[in-house]
């Protein structure tokens, strides 16, 4: 059956979408989902406000998180009667047919996803362990990346700025005093950081070990195949956080060290006094504009300066067919238009229920990447727009 789904699609697999909710937010509702639907796993587990694409990893939410939570499903067959197998079994099977050779044999599996992160109002000051601090809990490390899609930013939430690092100058102790005050309320942790306004149509680079408070833009967030993180502030938009969000991923003999938490920053990449120019990310053009233009099309890197994820943004224009060819296997989802990928219909929905099949994301196999994939936007109008996923990339610009 596995090789029948890469046969169906001509090495394009159809994915079905996968919601996560967070307990400590509160929706954005600019990801498409039907009002009605965003507390469909209960109040009790919170909003959804991230839909995970080409998933393999499961979401990290706690002793009420369901068994598949996060992971993707491959749709195979037609809506009459689909069938749902696990994205994570079918790349199991399938290995480096679906992968490529060096992907599979360097890693294993799909090292990376991506998703929608659309939040009201901004969170906690947070990192993402370091490698060695994350395989002390024996998981991996996190890198990501954010692009700040357009199509999905009709507002900007209640706090369009994201506090990057901590100012130069700021000392550990600082830093460790702010752990100790958890319980009085604002720890004050954000006094020692700097906020920057976001921008629609730009972007941000984040490694493991950078304190970050992402803002109220809704965010698409390709990053590293883990969920591990330690928010290191008390208190935001007057709610309280829990103090085991501080600690979930930090090994059990550590959990009241602040000297062990503190070690997690990357002191010298927080206080680097160019920060915004190491990290901010504008759209980088694949090849001259004009001549994508010419040939029907245009498309940009988004996210990069990675060796482990980047992201690309295509646009494909009105009326027009074109043939894209990529290093390696990537997932992708569509932000406007409709038309063919390959054989399979494509179309960005204005709203989604809660368990409705779309045709909107899909994941391209290493072999169909390479060959090229056939888009057709028979609109006279509307361009199509897309926004394409992918692990370690040798294409992708690293500054």
């Amino acid at each position: 059956m596995m090789n029948d789904l890469l046969d169906q699609g001509e090495g394009i697999l159809r994915l079905a979408p996968a919601w996560v909710p967070r307990a400590f937010c509160i929706p954005g509702k600019r990801i498409k989902l039907h009002p009605d639907d965003y507390y469909a796993y209960g109040a009790h587990r919170g909003g959804i406000d991230e839909r995970w694409f080409a998933s393999t990893t499961k979401a990290d939410n706690g002793p009420l998180t369901t068994p598949d939570e996060g992971l993707s499903y491959v749709i195979h067959g037609d809506d009459a009667a689909p069938q749902r197998v696990l994205f994570r079994d079918v790349v199991a099977e399938l290995g480096a047919e679906l992968l490529g050779t060096a992907m599979w044999e360097t890693y294993g599996g799909w090292p990376m996803y991506a998703k929608f992160f659309d939040n009201q109002g901004p969170l906690p000051h947070h990192l993402h362990q370091m490698p060695e601090h994350a395989a002390a809990v024996d998981a991996e490390s996190k890198p990501e990346g954010y692009y700040f899609p357009p199509q999905l930013n009709n507002h900007g939430g209640t706090f369009p700025y994201t506090f990057f690092g901590l100012e130069p100058g700021t000392t550990k102790a600082a830093v460790r005093q702010c752990l100790a005050d958890w319980d009085k309320g604002d720890n004050h942790i954000t006094d020692l950081s700097r906020a920057y306004r976001l921008r629609p149509g730009t972007g941000w680079y984040v490694p493991a070990g950078l304190l970050h408070a992402p803002g109220s833009l809704c965010t698409y967030e390709p990053q590293w195949a883990s969920d591990v993180f330690a928010m290191f502030q008390s208190l935001v938009s007057d709610v309280p956080i829990d103090r085991e969000l501080l600690v979930k991923d930090v090994p059990d003999d550590k959990k009241d060290d602040l000297d062990y938490i503190v070690s997690m920053v990357d002191w010298e990449m927080n206080t680097n006094p160019d920060l915004a120019t190491t990290h901010f990310r504008a759209p980088q053009p694949v090849r001259p504009i004009e001549e994508m233009v010419a040939a029907g099309y245009s498309e940009s890197w988004v996210v990069y300066g990675s060796e482990f994820i980047s992201a690309k943004e295509l646009t494909v224009l009105p009326g027009r067919e074109v043939v894209i060819r990529d290093a390696g296997p990537y997932g992708l989802i569509v932000l406007q238009g409709h038309g063919t990928l390959g054989p399979w219909p494509m179309e960005a929905p204005a709203l989604i229920r809660f368990g409705q099949l779309t045709h909107d994301e899909y994941f391209v196999s290493c072999r169909a990447a390479q060959a090229g994939v056939t888009i057709r936007n028979p609109s006279t109008t509307d361009p199509i727009v897309m926004l394409k996923h992918f692990g370690p990339n040798p294409q992708a610009p690293q500054e």
